[in-house]
């Protein structure tokens, strides 16, 4: 698609949802902000794409409208009934990611299509948690179940569709039932200094990751190594957080509140407050979901003696969970335990200073200005070399070092 038409139906979206979001209510508001929705969403993510688009999605619709029929019948039932709606889109994240590549080869033959491989359907672990999270919502009464069309509208919402970030639908109604008024020049900036972020910053820095610098087929000094993990942490940073900004600031001019996903997550002193500022709507929702309920059983089944060891048990299930959500492949897998074990051991470390130092020596320690910066020194380069278990599969790992002199 070419950039000016991409960005001539961009402009077009915020215009059209903004007009809907202020000039229409009710019945009225639902239906049309859902058609816009879903044409954009065919129109900017699946139009035009390499492998069958309007099948794909067709799949997808007709799987949020099983999602929708889950949440429906079981979200506000009592006992464990509401626990098939929340696993349902858990289940569709997990079937169209691993599900064996035959099953879409004989789905596309029965289209008359030839279906090379597992599809790519955009954005569906963000929304398999997001509509994870709306059960929870309906079953502990924070929200009103929501009809067809606002389930749909929550789903097809364009600007977080893709990428996020995660979306609570509490949040999401707030810009139904009240005015949600930023200015638009700021809101236009945001938008701004995230496509410069995206395509710009994060494509120079994309030049010296290892894809850019070190698959290339030729001998590299062992330098590169980590010239190249600086260089894809702040590619990584720039262009997540630099989409995220896009999607906020459209988000925000159509009338709808998006939460944060970042919070200078450079500045992080150890791994945990890392997840505190990085990728925050992920880190908000398996705290929920996961790590309070998790933490609670497995206090209960071990002991309140043994409580610091059942949270660390607890912290390295989520962050492989983490991992695994992120991608098919044991390296994202090692992603996460890499993750768990600094958590792990800031855990332990906290633990101990408390013991050694005492409530007024422990808090002296953290306001140690000279701590900090080798705390947040230790923490970069640490995060920066972790991701080199998320950018390459094994494969790639083992031809980046065969290239290192």
């Amino acid at each position: 698609m070419e950039m000016y038409y991409l960005l001539a139906g961009l402009v077009s979206y915020i215009l059209a949802g903004r007009a809907v979001m202020r000039q229409l209510a009710g019945h009225t508001r639902e239906t049309a902000l859902a058609a816009l929705n879903m044409a954009s969403v065919f129109f900017f993510l699946f139009y035009g794409g390499n492998e069958h688009y309007v099948l794909r999605f067709g799949i997808y619709v007709a799987l949020i409208v099983g999602l929708y029929l889950a949440m429906h019948i079981f979200a506000d039932k009592r006992g464990r009934w509401p626990w098939v709606a929340f696993f349902a889109p858990i289940a569709a994240l997990i079937a169209l990611r691993y599900v064996p590549a035959g099953v879409f080869l004989a789905l596309g033959q029965a289209f008359g299509k030839t279906w090379h491989g597992v599809p790519n359907m955009i954005g569906i672990s963000y929304l398999a948690f997001r509509c994870s999270r709306l059960v929870l919502e309906v079953r502990n009464g924070v929200v009103k179940k929501p009809n067809f069309l606002e389930y749909l509208n929550f789903a097809f919402f364009l600007p977080t569709m893709p990428v996020g970030p995660i979306n609570t639908y509490a949040n999401f109604r707030r810009g139904f039932t009240e005015r949600y008024d930023v200015p638009v020049g700021r809101a236009a900036l945001r938008i701004l200094v995230g496509a410069v972020k995206y395509q710009f910053l994060g494509n120079l820095c994309n030049q010296l990751t290892y894809s850019g610098l070190l698959l290339d087929d030729h001998p590299h000094h062992w330098l590169d190594l980590p010239v190249a993990m600086l260089f894809f942490y702040l590619y990584l940073y720039l262009n997540f957080s630099g989409f995220c900004d896009m999607a906020i600031g459209a988000a925000t001019l159509i009338g709808i509140p998006v939460p944060e996903n970042f919070d200078n997550p450079f500045a992080a002193r150890n791994v945990k407050d890392f997840w505190n500022r990085w990728h925050i709507t992920l880190s908000v929702w398996m705290r929920d979901v996961v790590f309070s309920p998790l933490s609670k059983f497995f206090v209960g089944k071990m002991g309140i003696q043994l409580a610091d060891h059942a949270i660390a048990l607890t912290i390295t299930i989520v962050f492989l969970l983490v991992g695994i959500w992120h991608g098919v492949g044991w390296h994202f897998a090692a992603f996460g335990a890499a993750h768990a074990l600094g958590v792990v051991a800031n855990h332990y470390y906290t633990i101990f200073l408390k013991k050694k130092l005492g409530r007024d020596g422990f808090k002296a320690y953290n306001e140690n200005k000279w701590i900090r910066a080798v705390a947040v020194t230790l923490t970069f380069g640490y995060c920066a070399a972790s991701l080199f278990l998320f950018a390459n599969t094994f494969a790639d790992m083992k031809e980046i070092f065969a290239t290192l002199r």
